[in-house]
């Protein structure tokens, strides 16, 4: 239940729904209550809303086939990608895996260059190159968006290591999920960071399932948070966005000053794994339906707005009302979009501030004195 006062324009929020279970921590050290204000709800209101909204545009334009190929839907886990940004800053790196939108828009990507970039437009946010698996924004330090399950991790923990290494007090937060969280890059790179002392942040976004797989028929040890050995670690609601932003309070200014940590985060997916999967076959419409019912992180928001007359329901109404009015057009506009030319194969190839002959340039100015035959 939630317990609040409002004083002042700021309500204290009692945290967490669950206590903080913890692996080689102090279950003290993390907070009971987080500050929040009128404005500040609001703005997660508006953020969660958004990136639901453009879940759901996504779906549809995707079953009518203007979205191809591969598409990771995160509706269901709005907190994370919004609780998160709460507590990091954009000096911080960011990596992910490939249910991303959320992180994506989080990071400063406009619904419209989202959009774009599924549709395989050259306003998108990787030129219409990437699609729905690969966004990327060097300028917010959000490094994607990656297919390959659990890749991502190893590339995350050199992104710690260039932190370090250029003395920047900033953290590498490294996402994957329950599925990639038994591949070896996450060992690999953990113990490398725990040698190094790098500010890591390894990041388990458990969903309960990887792809058709429960987390129970696929791993000895279900408790994530637990798995780094040394590295201590602990677990976040993900459905309560006040929980997630205190918890990666407390994880980043762990990883500043002690290394790396585990943060595992509780959450869920309404869609299946990808826009081929029902996602009905290996759980049950009612299990869906109660954490809709139960567990939803924009209704577990609202609840806490609502009690505390934050803001009223015609306020949301309004909000929801507008935002699908502006994620709407925004996908509108970038379905008419340009597509990318086919001289746009050959850009962004090489590094054009490189002022040294390429490698191709190299080998036209070498003479041919023998003949390979292969």
């Amino acid at each position: 239940m939630w317990l609040a006062r409002l004083s002042r324009g700021f309500a204290s929020v009692q945290l967490p729904l669950v206590p903080f279970p913890v692996h080689k921590l102090d279950a003290k050290v993390f907070p009971t209550t987080a500050e929040t204000t009128r404005e500040e709800v609001l703005h997660y209101l508006k953020d969660m809303l958004t990136i639901r909204r453009i879940e759901i545009t996504s779906d549809n334009y995707y079953k009518n086939k203007d979205i191809r190929g591969f598409c990771h839907l995160c509706d269901g886990q709005e907190a994370v990608a919004v609780g998160m940004e709460g507590a990091l800053t954009k000096q911080d790196c960011l990596i992910t895996a490939y249910r991303v939108h959320g992180q994506a828009y989080m990071r400063g990507e406009t619904p419209r260059a989202i959009f774009a970039e599924m549709f395989g437009r050259v306003t998108g946010s990787s030129k219409g190159k990437g699609g729905s698996m690969h966004f990327y924004n060097k300028d917010t330090n959000f490094y994607g968006g990656n297919g390959i399950v659990g890749a991502q991790v190893s590339v995350g923990a050199g992104l710690a290591f260039a932190l370090k290494y250029e003395n920047k007090p900033n953290v590498a937060a490294i996402m994957y999920g329950d599925g990639a969280a038994n591949q070896g890059q996450v060992a690999e790179a953990s113990n490398m960071a725990a040698l190094w002392h790098l500010p890591a942040m390894f990041i388990c976004e458990n969903n309960r399932y990887g792809m058709g797989t429960s987390t129970k028929r696929a791993a000895a040890n279900t408790l994530y948070y637990t798995r780094g050995d040394p590295i201590p670690g602990f677990l976040i609601d993900g459905q309560n966005v006040f929980q997630v932003r205190e918890g990666f309070k407390f994880a980043k200014k762990w990883a500043l000053e002690h290394g790396p940590i585990f943060v595992e985060i509780n959450t869920y997916r309404y869609h299946g794994h990808s826009m081929s999967d029902p996602g009905t076959t290996y759980r049950s419409r009612e299990e869906v339906d109660g954490v809709r019912s139960h567990q939803d992180p924009i209704e577990v928001l609202k609840s806490l707005a609502f009690a505390q007359k934050l803001v009223s329901e015609e306020e949301v109404k309004d909000m929801e009302k507008s935002i699908r009015k502006t994620v709407e057009e925004a996908a509108k506009q970038a379905h008419e979009d340009p597509w990318p030319t086919s001289q746009d194969l050959f850009t962004d190839v090489y590094d054009s501030s490189v002022k040294s002959k390429s490698y191709v340039d190299e080998l036209r100015d070498v003479e041919v004195t023998h003949k390979v035959v292969v």
